[in-house]
């Protein structure tokens, strides 16, 4: 397993450069132009220095070398100095920055992450602990009542575009109830119990809307891995043996039916830090989906780009992070 992760680890290093340098072709070639929304009257020399200043005026390949030079040196070295103090190189070195705000594109990220984690992060993790044990009853119950309600709210929670739930919530809870706010602040600090609850009470609503979307696709998966499980050769020897309902239930057939469960679960990881676009917009949550957005809307490619590569990053990791899960999960799976 160890040689196999090392191999995957060394393949995703060209794999990655390939990625990274089509987004990047493809933004370039992109019809946005950063010096489009400037007074016509500027005179073309001055067009032509604020060009050089964005390190748009050299070719595609120097500015994709910088970028890349940038990203996986200058940016470690300056988290490194600012997490232990420890500097490295020149402590001014140059950073990617933003288009628009002329900030480094990592300080903005890094800024926009907690949001988005404590909203996206927490409706995926409630997905998941409530989808595997909903799958698990529907399955074993099949076609009971529970079943039948479940697959019901499931239906409609995945078929449901999340805009759509997300303005059906606003309505009932926030302008109608006013149980809840339909904006989320920002800029709310929890120092005691009180902003403890606004907190919570803000985050209900978005956290909601992903929860019933998360749970309503990723228990689909596994009741319908249980029901292929539930009835192997395996299981009816196990309870031919005496083994405890429970035993045969939770250890042999839910092990051997979340082997598919795992690949989606692990690939929607990432889209926890990608940020849940509709839904951040819906409730002004600013995080990175909607970070994201306002690039794209500004033609801030180098915001755009960094958060693109950071996203075909994780995807890569997680594919391999369930690869691995596989074989713990399986022990007929052996890679080496």
């Amino acid at each position: 397993m160890f040689t196999y992760t090392i191999r995957r680890l060394l393949f995703a290093i060209p794999t990655l450069l390939a990625i990274s340098f089509i987004i990047f072709a493809l933004l370039a070639m992109a019809p946005s132009n950063p010096l489009g929304e400037l007074p016509l009257t500027i005179p073309p020399e001055v067009r032509a220095e604020m060009r050089a200043a964005l390190g748009i005026d050299q070719p595609l390949y120097v500015q994709f070398v910088k970028w890349l030079y940038q990203f996986f040196v200058n940016e470690p070295l300056n988290i490194l100095q600012q997490v232990t103090g420890i500097s490295i190189g020149d402590p001014n070195r140059l950073r990617i920055l933003s288009w628009t705000t002329r900030s480094p594109v990592v300080d903005l990220i890094i800024q926009r992450l907690p949001q988005t984690l404590w909203v996206v992060g927490l409706a995926y993790l409630f997905g998941v602990l409530l989808a595997i044990p909903i799958g698990v009853i529907s399955a074993y119950r099949q076609y009971s009542i529970f079943d039948q309600i479940g697959t019901f709210i499931s239906m409609v929670g995945y078929s449901v575009p999340t805009f759509f739930t997300g303005v059906v919530l606003i309505v009932i809870f926030s302008s109608t109830l006013h149980w809840f706010p339909s904006v989320y602040d920002t800029n709310l600090v929890v120092r005691d119990w009180d902003s403890f609850v606004l907190q919570v009470k803000q985050m209900f609503l978005p956290v909601l809307v992903l929860t019933l979307y998360n749970t309503s696709q990723i228990s689909r998966f596994v009741r319908a891995s249980m029901l292929d499980n539930l009835h192997q050769d395996y299981v009816r020897t196990a309870r031919a043996k005496g083994v405890k309902e429970k035993t045969v239930l939770l250890v042999h057939v839910l092990r051997n039916s979340l082997i598919p469960v795992v690949t989606v679960i692990a690939l929607g990881v990432p889209t926890i830090f990608s940020g849940a676009i509709i839904t951040e917009q819906i409730f002004r949550v600013n995080g990175l989906g909607q970070l994201l957005i306002t690039a794209i809307q500004a033609g801030d490619l180098p915001l755009v780009q960094t958060l693109t590569f950071i996203f075909a990053v994780l995807i890569v990791l997680f594919n391999l992070i369930a690869d691995v899960l596989y074989g713990i999960l399986d022990p007929r799976i052996r890679y080496d």
